[in-house]
């Protein structure tokens, strides 16, 4: 049995990369070379995924769009690639060095020489100058918040300047994918779906169709082409799909679900399950009725009630089979990250037990009354509130059905709307929703900066019908981003100058709670070590381990050998 858990994997949890991990994709059947697929005998060339993509593609391969479904990492580069899973130098990858000024106002890179498009281009500083400002020029698309200057010094070298010390910044600007100017002078950013990626990445984009995509190797790869040739990435209807799918050895990486997940290796003696705990799911709410947000939920009355509503040792039972760990109602990782909590935060971490009456004096404090059905209501509008889950998504449909039940007995109507994840994400995006469970990512570094930054911004909200970055709870408090604002100025290993920011923005985070805090999701993968060697392992944390981590995935494509 290979399922990871304990203490020892938990403490070695770091961070996860910001707002560009979510939405790769997967496929059944052989690569475009008839590599074999599933458990059959022989070596396999093509790598079959499932990221849990429920309901058809729509082809997008905008690095920068919410609705992306692949390119990350595989197609378009970053600078450096920061290992979230384990304390690492970061790897070289369009970069080669980097270097701060002493005041942490300039940032100057070395690129990589000799590296072309895969158009046959030259890859040059004017790309990243290029990229860098197209996404200070268009905000909503801007989700590490970049607000300094990329100047080309050369073709190998670039500068990055920023008006005030933006050292925390760094990370996030290494981990941002490239586009090629000569392209992409000419798209909107914004608007545009790209059918035909060009990147500099190790894989070039094959083959496209609603139910599947391929990639090819790039036999012009800077780093040489990877002996895993092909990738198919499968389009099922949730998970129910990606776990029968496992059973019948026609998929050979899934990140979610499967019956009896502890004894992957007993039961399928072809694959091993891995399991770390770092994101941290939600429910997510429109929580701002000055952003035009509409619903209880802009009441933070409510959204604090709906937490001390839930029984979370439930919850992890029967929905996550008791994979799912302990969250702390300020998100900082527990316990990797404990130090940064304030300590003027009561609870360090979330009741895992309900506290049916103290979500009931909430309300009543807040003028809500309870009618004769056990729902509360206020000034004619009834407690209901409906969550936006993806179909096909079991673990969370589960969850919604058992928190339900918990409302109800806090006075609280929970209900559930199924959509497709592409229906889904635009709910999200454009603040039509009221709830939406979801999981909040972790940054570069093992800092809760980087979480904050990407999801309680203003900066990175917009009003409700317009397109938000990571803030899609339309979250905006002045003192949170006067806060973070601070704390960009500051270096990482300064804990007596940057904890009475965090002490702020905790604070204000406990109170507003526009996410409203279910548990740390134990994020675990299912891969097939009969066909495939090279995964992450205790022994080699090189990637965090999830299939649809985009930067990590492409990284651990590039390890993977087939078997034979």
């Amino acid at each position: 049995m290979f399922l990871r858990t304990g203490i020892r994997r938990r403490g070695a949890v770091l961070a996860g990369v910001a707002a560009l991990g979510l939405a790769l994709a997967a496929c059944s059947g052989g690569g475009s070379d008839g590599g074999s697929n599933g458990s059959g005998g022989g070596a396999s060339s093509t790598l079959v995924a499932y990221t849990g993509q429920a309901g058809d593609y729509q082809i997008n391969f905008n690095p920068f769009s919410p609705s992306k479904i692949g390119g990350l990492g595989t197609i378009y580069e970053p600078l450096f690639f920061y290992n979230k899973a384990e304390v690492r130098d970061p790897v070289p990858l369009l970069g080669t060095e980097q270097s701060w000024n002493e005041d942490g106002t300039e940032l100057s890179v070395t690129l990589r020489e000799g590296v072309t498009w895969s158009d046959g281009e030259p890859f040059t500083a004017k790309d990243v100058e290029f990229t860098f400002t197209l996404l200070k020029d268009n905000p909503s698309i801007n989700s590490g918040g970049f607000d300094g200057t990329a100047k080309a010094v050369d073709d190998t070298h670039v500068t990055f300047t920023f008006e005030q010390p933006a050292f925390v910044k760094g990370p996030d600007v290494m981990n941002t994918p490239i586009v090629p100017e000569h392209l992409w002078k000419d798209i909107n950013p914004v608007e545009d779906v790209i059918e035909k990626p060009v990147g500099t990445g190790a894989y070039l984009l094959d083959d496209f169709k609603p139910q599947a995509f391929t990639y090819k190797a790039n036999p012009d790869y800077w780093g040489g082409e990877p002996r895993l040739k092909n990738i198919r990435f499968l389009a099922l209807s949730g998970n129910q799909a990606g776990a029968d799918a496992i059973a019948a050895g026609t998929v050979d990486w899934q990140t979610g679900p499967i019956p009896d997940i502890q004894n992957t290796h007993q039961n399928f003696p072809n694959y091993d399950a891995y399991t770390q705990w770092q994101n941290q799911m939600v429910l997510a709410t429109c929580s701002s009725a000055e952003m035009g947000c509409e619903g209880p939920q802009t009441d933070p009355a409510v959204r604090q009630a709906l937490y001390y509503a839930m029984d979370r040792t439930q919850l992890n039972k029967l929905a996550f089979m008791e994979t799912a760990n302990e969250i702390s109602p300020v998100f900082t990782l527990t316990p990797s990250q404990d130090d940064f909590v304030s300590d003027a935060v009561s609870e360090k971490t979330a009741p895992m037990t309900a506290e049916p009456d103290k979500a009931a004096q909430i309300l009543e404090d807040a003028g809500w009354t309870k009618g004769a059905d056990g729902i509360y209501a206020k000034d004619g509008e009834k407690l209901t509130l409906t969550v936006e889950v993806v179909t096909g998504w079991t673990d969370y449909i589960t969850a919604l059905d058992t928190m339900a039940s918990q409302a109800k007995a806090a006075g609280i109507d929970l209900q559930t709307a199924q959509s497709s994840w592409n229906e889904w994400t635009e709910k999200k995006g454009s603040g039509k929703f009221e709830l939406a469970i979801d999981s909040l990512w972790q940054g570069p570094a093992p800092d809760p900066f980087y979480l904050y930054n990407y999801f309680f911004d203003s900066g990175s909200g917009a009003k409700v019908g317009k397109s938000a970055g990571n803030n899609y709870s339309r979250y905006s408090n002045p003192e949170v981003d006067k806060a973070l604002d601070e704390l960009a100025k500051l270096p990482l290993d300064d804990a007596a100058a940057r904890q009475p920011y965090f002490d702020t923005i905790q604070q204000h985070v406990f109170e507003d709670m526009p996410y409203v805090p279910i548990l740390t999701g134990g994020t675990t993968s299912v891969w097939n070590t009969a066909k495939f060697s090279g995964w992450p392992s205790d022994d080699d944390l090189y990637a965090f381990p999830a299939v649809w981590s985009a930067m990590d995935a492409a990284e651990i494509f590039k390890k993977i050998q087939p078997a034979g």
